[in-house]
């Protein structure tokens, strides 16, 4: 993508009414526009890395096995009503009467309707386990929206539901879905850990949230440094296979690490007092398991394999994508911008112009910009009329994780300059070693 035919409206100034990081830099690089309180239109900038969240999302559910749909943003109240949920929810959910009088609600979460749609259609212990997602716009109507996307009343979100013949078959999807979460983080950049947290009103005792250590984050948390030192890297693990997901499981939630609503400071204690931390975080996913919470309200029953019927037991599992980018960016910037993971960046590097319109540096800009593009990269090429402090500027804050600088004074002498924006290291080199350099950091 060329700059000069791009829509990303920067702004040079602070925004007075943006209170953190996130929400700050992201109005500065053009990324969204506040519509109405906690709602923010998605600007290109801001919708290419949604969607690149998204698209790990989905990598990671499918690898785990999970099947995605689509169920829409209304819901019929009288699901909620039959589920016992629909005045006990309260404030936050948006209630909507159709020109018919039916009462209506833009659904907050999908327990309801999934049962429902499982209900209808599954009939036999033999179809099981089952798990099903779908990543949709929901709505909570927040008393207080503030901080940008990070506490808005519209957001994007994955939730996943499990459907399983018993209890052990349940422990088993609820530790696959911490598995795949885990890995879903990490390709982002992200060290997400999970915590021991409250179900709130979605329900269920087995809960675990997953929080990115940040100052701005909303929850206190108390946890064992060592839990820091786990990666789940490059292993492989085999989704259907029962004690491996459970090992995972075992790995990451024996180190102490809980929410404040669960904190127990005589666990707490007993740990070395140089590893006891505390923080703040910003739960960027959560894994419920509620039984037959839903099942035995609703009917959702099966024919078990002794031939009676029996309530299946459930999990739900949510990601918030939109959240996400903002926990991003907190996690991941400095006094001049954002500063993108690879696994999420808008556009895998840029390519600024030190004097555009000088023959050589033009064409030298459009060898490199097509190569690129050759090789299935997307770059954003600065090809503006503008100084060079702005241009620098301009990447800085929009956090691209390479930059390639062409200049007629380079040129001459056969280089060009490839920073690094988080170590702010640049190194001279020809142009078809950059491109080279950039291909083999995105493994392509």
């Amino acid at each position: 993508m060329r700059l000069s035919r791009y829509f990303m409206p920067v702004l040079k100034e602070n925004p007075a009414e943006a209170e953190i990081v996130s929400h700050r830099l992201m109005l500065r690089a053009g990324m969204i526009k506040q519509s109405s309180a906690g709602i923010y239109s998605w600007l290109p900038l801001g919708f290419k890395v949604l969607k690149k969240i998204e698209d790990i999302v989905h990598r990671e559910q499918q690898r785990a096995g999970h099947i995605p749909m689509l169920m829409p943003t209304l819901q019929s109240a009288d699901l909620w009503r039959e589920s016992g949920r629909y005045d006990d929810y309260g404030e936050e959910m948006l209630r909507i009467t159709d020109r018919n009088g039916r009462d209506m609600l833009y659904g907050p979460t999908n327990e309801e309707l999934i049962t429902d749609i499982f209900r209808s259609h599954v009939g036999s212990y033999k179809t099981l386990p089952l798990t099903l997602y779908h990543i949709q716009w929901k709505f909570r109507d927040e008393r207080r929206p503030r901080f940008g996307i990070m506490r808005g009343r519209e957001f994007y979100m994955k939730d996943g539901y499990n459907f399983d013949i018993d209890y052990d078959s349940a422990m088993h999807s609820y530790n696959r879905h911490l598995v795949s979460y885990l890995r879903t983080f990490e390709a982002m950049g992200l060290k997400a850990i999970p915590m021991r947290a409250d179900s709130g009103p979605i329900g269920g005792e087995d809960t675990h949230e997953f929080l990115v250590l940040a100052e701005t984050g909303e929850s206190e948390v108390f946890y064992d440094s060592n839990i820091l030192d786990l990666k789940m890297g490059d292993r492989v693990i085999d989704y259907d296979n029962w004690d491996e997901c459970a090992a995972v499981m075992k790995e990451w939630t024996t180190p102490y690490a809980r929410t404040d609503e669960t904190h127990d400071e005589a666990l707490f204690d007993a740990i070395p007092e140089d590893r006891r931390k505390s923080s703040r975080g910003i739960e960027v996913g959560q894994i419920f398991y509620f039984g037959t919470k839903y099942s035995e309200t609703m009917n959702a029953k099966v024919q078990g394999p002794d031939g009676k019927p029996a309530a299946v037991h459930m999990g739900s599992h949510g990601i918030g994508v939109s959240r996400l980018l903002g926990a991003i960016i907190e996690a991941s910037h400095d006094d001049k911008g954002i500063i993108w993971p690879e696994g999420v960046t808008p556009f895998h590097c840029g390519i600024v112009n030190l004097k555009q319109g000088d023959d050589e540096a033009d064409g030298a800009c459009e060898t490199i910009y097509a190569a690129l593009q050759a090789l299935g990269l997307d770059p954003l090429y600065d090809d503006r009329k503008e100084r060079a402090g702005g241009k620098f500027a301009t990447m800085d804050l929009i956090g691209l994780p390479w930059r390639i600088t062409v200049g007629p004074r380079g040129l001459k002498n056969g280089v060009v300059e490839l920073t690094n924006r988080r170590s702010g290291e640049s190194v001279e080199m020809p142009p078809e070693d950059a491109v080279k350099k950039i291909a083999e950091i995105y493994a392509v």
